[in-house]
């Protein structure tokens, strides 16, 4: 056989495992998505979790509107009266796609339907998601259609689903009180467990106003995650760890309008807010319930408004032209 022979065969051979290993990656690529539609198709359909309460979730729903939906950190322990570590609102706008991202923070004094003066997190131990949501109404005049009260296991799952190389963030001192770990000062990709750890902990100088500020830049970084390829093959699964470890009544088609915008970047960036806002609040010593935040609630009222009503200059540039 002649050398010219030898390396057409070569070449042909060559051709032939090129097509073979497309053919492979197409075949591979189909069955991802298969599973990927199959699955979501199956999460749609079937309900979210629903846990029975003596009150139900009276928010007032709009398609065609804005929607709040109330995002709750639960750590009940198998408690009756469960706690809420971390509260916040995420404002969703369906007509200008904008996610913006409002804090509570828990230690505000304010007036609880039937209980009276009491922090605001009391509301959620005494009377669940609708409490809290009728406090905020009455305190704040915020309207509030749903609700997603998170486990921490189920936030160490979604995290390790989402992003199993972990996330990295830097960490600006050791922590360990309070979350049942060490974290080391400085940058390092920290997972599930870790993760949680660094947006509980509160026992430094910044107290809640510190741990805000890590929930915010995590769910920020999650959101980055979240749009990637390979988070999307993901859905069916991040689905399911919705209806194991997320009490909710945020309905398959509002959540999956919402997760398009973010898969197709038009909600990429979160706009964030805390409240109360800076040289609105008092910090106070009370007899019965410890250290609360006496807030000025007309100022933060204002603030808030502001806040959910403001446009993006890009937007307001286009609206111009």
């Amino acid at each position: 056989m002649t050398r010219s022979n030898k390396n057409r065969r070569k070449v042909r051979w060559g051709r032939l495992f090129g097509a073979l290993l497309l053919i492979g990656i197409i075949i591979v690529g189909l069955f991802h998505i298969f599973q990927y539609i199959e699955g979501t198709i199956k999460a749609v359909n079937q309900p979210l979790k629903k846990v029975e309460r003596k009150q139900t979730f009276q928010g007032e729903k709009n398609k065609l509107d804005a929607i709040n939906v109330l995002l709750l950190g639960s750590d009940s322990r198998g408690e009756k009266q469960a706690r809420t570590d971390s509260i916040m609102v995420a404002h969703y706008d369906p007509q200008t796609h904008k996610i913006k991202l409002i804090s509570l923070m828990r230690d505000m004094l304010v007036s609880v339907p039937e209980h009276g003066q009491q922090k605001l997190n009391a509301a959620y131990s005494f009377g669940g998601p609708e409490l809290l949501r009728e406090t905020i109404k009455e305190n704040f005049g915020l309207d509030i259609q749903y609700y997603a009260s998170v486990d921490f296991k189920g936030f160490e799952k979604a995290v390790d689903l989402l992003v199993p190389n972990g996330i990295e963030v830097d960490v600006p001192y050791e922590m360990s009180h309070g979350i049942g770990m060490t974290l080391e000062k400085g940058k390092q990709q920290l997972h599930g467990k870790e993760l949680l750890g660094y947006v509980r902990f509160r026992h430094d100088r910044l107290s809640d106003f510190g741990r805000i500020q890590r929930q915010q830049e995590v769910i920020s970084k999650l959101t980055d995650e979240a749009v990637t390829l390979h988070s999307v093959v993901k859905l069916p699964k991040l689905l399911g760890l919705i209806n194991k470890y997320i009490d909710t009544n945020i309905d398959g088609s509002t959540l999956l309008t919402i997760g398009k915008d973010i898969l197709m970047k038009k909600s990429r960036d979160i706009e964030t807010i805390r409240i109360p806002e800076d040289g609105s609040f008092q910090n106070k010593r009370d007899e019965v319930l410890g250290d609360v935040l006496e807030v000025d609630f007309d100022q933060n009222i204002e603030a808030l408004n502001n806040f959910i009503e403001a446009k993006s200059s890009v937007q307001n540039e286009a609206q111009k032209e």
